[in-house]
């Protein structure tokens, strides 16, 4: 992978991290403050649907199969770090929502990221001789 790839894989998931928290910011309320059932749905498609959009970065930028983890752990680092900050400080980054909807957010990140890095991991296995 070339350097201009992990430095833009990083931007990029910055960028993602940020329209994802404010968009959780702004409608989250309306998906984990809800009824069972819609938090249910909401939590079994959230994680598909960003897979499919780092799945369709990846393969924009062409990225060889052979490094989709690394290509995948590089979208997901700022995510990662940012949510950190975001749960340590829930009230103040979302102030729309109860305190007690952060664990539930909590939920949604852990599933998303542990769906999008064993899929990368998968396919780097599969494509590695």
């Amino acid at each position: 992978m070339k350097g201009q790839d992990v430095v833009f894989l990083l931007v990029v998931g910055l960028g993602l991290w940020i329209v994802g928290t404010i968009y959780f910011a702004n409608y989250g309320r309306a998906i984990l403050e809800t009824t069972g059932m819609r938090y249910w749905s909401a939590f079994a498609l959230s994680p598909v649907v960003s897979v499919i959009a780092c799945i369709g970065i990846l393969r924009w930028r062409n990225i060889p199969a052979t490094n989709w983890a690394t290509a995948m752990l590089l979208l997901a680092i700022p995510g990662m770090i940012g949510e950190a900050v975001v749960l340590s400080r829930f009230s103040t980054f979302m102030p729309k929502m109860q305190a007690a909807s952060g664990g539930r957010y909590g939920a949604f990140l852990f599933a998303t990221y542990a769906l999008a890095l064993a899929l990368a991991e998968a396919v780097t296995l599969r494509a590695t001789p």
